[in-house]
């Protein structure tokens, strides 16, 4: 079983260079299809704005995805609701995502082996909110032959700071904070394995807490940041900028985690596709 986990492309015109950039945005789309896996979760900001414009974009873009029906399953970012109201922002999202009409979080189940928890990080995570009521039933009445749990949303319960940025915009939120004490205190209860993938920040790290996997995978085409990489990040490359996406396989008694990063040549051009960080995560049988 191989799935693939990356986020922050910002769809939208290719004369946009800043916010995104189209080159290594759609060489990522392009490697992703030749993965063919068995399914793609994007950590959100799918558009740069939440306007039919630049969803034409991601249509046009991902047309091989569709082509070969890949199972793709996204989270909402804060940049779905940008330049326009709540609720036509949501229209819009569902109309490119009809099978998740209603819904802003959902569960998928990848076999019998891994359960996939879609967060939405635009609403509370907070004990007695609907959404964490939700989270904590799902893993409350887990299935015995789950053996892993993958928890993607966009705003990441644990990150480095952003070099040069001090604002509070990337840095880790009260809400998601709230989402990491809570898995840290039923972690050890359960049987299965938790991996948290976060986007938001445009780059790659990776920490490991109490047994349970970080991840933040932003480095889908969005303008990519430096970061402040603490001693915690178990990633420590010092390659600038991580475009990239993260493969994951079940494989045996093991999850085999690999950050497949994306050369990009002198001129801007894109190059080689290389494996720039591999991990493995025990199972229980």
């Amino acid at each position: 079983m191989t799935f693939i986990v990356y986020g922050d492309m910002r769809f939208t015109s290719v004369s946009e260079i800043e916010a995104s950039r189209p080159v290594p945005r759609q060489a990522l789309v392009e490697r992703v299809a030749a993965e063919q896996p068995g399914a793609l979760f994007v950590t959100g900001d799918i558009p740069w704005h939440g306007v039919d414009e630049d969803y034409a974009v991601f249509r046009a873009e991902t047309r091989e995805w569709r082509r070969q029906r890949l199972r793709v399953y996204p989270a909402l970012g804060n940049h779905e609701f940008y330049n326009c109201s709540e609720a036509d922002c949501l229209e819009r999202w569902w109309s490119v995502f009809p099978e998740l009409r209603s819904r802003r979080w959902y569960s998928v189940a990848l076999g019998s082996s891994v359960l996939a928890v879609v967060l939405d990080s635009d609403t509370g995570l907070t004990p007695g909110s609907a959404q964490r009521a939700w989270l904590e039933a799902q893993l409350s009445g887990l299935d015995a032959r789950v053996r892993v749990v993958l928890v993607v949303l966009h705003h990441p319960p644990v990150a480095d700071p952003i070099v040069g940025d001090s604002s509070s915009d990337h840095k880790v939120r009260p809400n998601e904070a709230t989402l990491e004490e809570y898995l840290a205190t039923i972690g050890g209860q359960l049987r299965a394995r938790l991996v948290v993938v976060g986007g938001h920040i445009h780059n790659y790290e990776r920490f490991e807490r109490g047994g349970i996997m970080y991840l933040v995978s932003g480095g889908g085409g969005a303008k990519p940041y430096a970061v402040q990489r603490s001693a915690a990040d178990l990633y420590q490359d010092p390659s600038f900028p991580n475009f990239h996406y993260l493969r994951f396989e079940l494989r045996g008694a093991s999850l085999i985690g690999e950050m497949v990063r994306l050369d990009l040549h002198a001129d801007g051009t894109a190059g080689e596709f290389k494996t720039k960080d591999h991990f493995e995560i025990s199972l229980p049988p």
